[in-house]
């Protein structure tokens, strides 16, 4: 192995450990409370897609306490992650070939959309599908 190969393998993964996640920097409770007011009619309030609004929606809101992300709005290859959730729900579902009844928030600033993606990993409670 040539050194600069060396050197970026030994790097790497500290690139990992340094960048926390914007669900982690995030405050939860504070995301709950405006996920209940503004997600639960469809997510439901334990997120498992199971919402008043949601039990007549076709597709079905997504399940998060499964992990149920269709979407990667930022085409890395990897769905569900923070940046993917704070796109759909700044831009909608629409945007990224999901459905339009998945609308976008635009009223909602930066720090309550991280706030809301760290609820929504709070959420998580089993394994994703297959």
């Amino acid at each position: 192995m040539n050194f600069r190969l060396t050197a970026l393998l030994a790097v790497l993964p500290l690139a990992f450990v340094a960048v926390p996640s914007v669900a982690s920097a995030a405050d939860a409770a504070a995301g709950k409370a405006i996920f209940d007011a503004n997600c639960s009619s469809c997510h439901g309030v334990s997120g498992k897609g199971d919402g008043p609004v949601g039990a007549a929606l076709n597709p079905p809101p997504r399940n998060f306490t499964i992990g149920d992300f269709a979407f990667d709005p930022d085409g890395n290859g990897a769905k569900g992650e923070d940046t993917d959730l704070i796109l759909v729900i700044q831009n909608g579902a629409m945007k990224y070939g999901g459905s339009p009844l998945m609308a976008p928030w635009p009223t909602l600033n930066e720090a309550q959309v991280n706030d809301i993606v760290a609820h929504i990993r709070s959420l998580k409670t089993g394994d994703a599908p297959e």
